[in-house]
């Protein structure tokens, strides 16, 4: 799925760096060339500030967005969710890395969330990196309470799974 996107900005590294925030901040484009978070406005020099680049090109890539099908379709669509991982000690959830022996193999989510599940305790979220999108991809779980440990060593036996941090 990444690789179509970004080979539309090959040639365009700035913009390619503007499409990745974007994309990751789940920030959309709307008609009138403008970045938002749901009806929020995100200001293209605020974009540009975080990109390290000259705000016309922010402007140049949600032109480029706005006049291919594609783009325009998943940036029109695209939204954000909050992810627990920071906040999770706080509201008392339990947080379980998974570093993926190759996080584009399949059944990873589902051999972890089955060891999970059979200690009776629930998942509250899962977010995954997408391999294609991150150099060290991780699965990160929250689960409905605190992780004890011997759980980690029973994840670490899965053969799809390298590394597991909890916190």
């Amino acid at each position: 799925m990444w690789r179509p996107i970004i080979e539309k900005f090959k040639n365009h590294p700035a913009q390619e760096k503007v499409l990745r925030i974007l994309f990751e901040r789940g920030f959309q484009v709307d008609n009138e060339k403008k970045v938002k978070s749901g009806k929020i406005e995100i200001p293209h020099t605020q974009l540009a500030r975080e990109a390290n680049v000259d705000r016309r090109v922010i402007d140049a890539t949600t032109d480029t967005i706005l006049k291919d099908e594609m783009l325009k379709e998943i940036f029109q669509n695209i939204t954000s969710i909050p992810f627990l991982r920071d906040v999770a000690p706080s509201l008392e959830l339990g947080v379980i890395i998974i570093t993926p022996e190759d996080a584009a193999s399949t059944g990873i989510l589902a051999e972890v969330a089955t060891v999970i599940a059979n200690h009776d305790i629930s998942i509250r979220q899962a977010v995954s990196d997408d391999p294609y999108f991150k150099d060290e991809p991780k699965l990160t779980i929250i689960t409905d309470s605190k992780v004890p440990g011997y759980l980690v060593d029973e994840i670490l036996k899965l053969c799809t799974v390298k590394g597991v941090s909890i916190y």
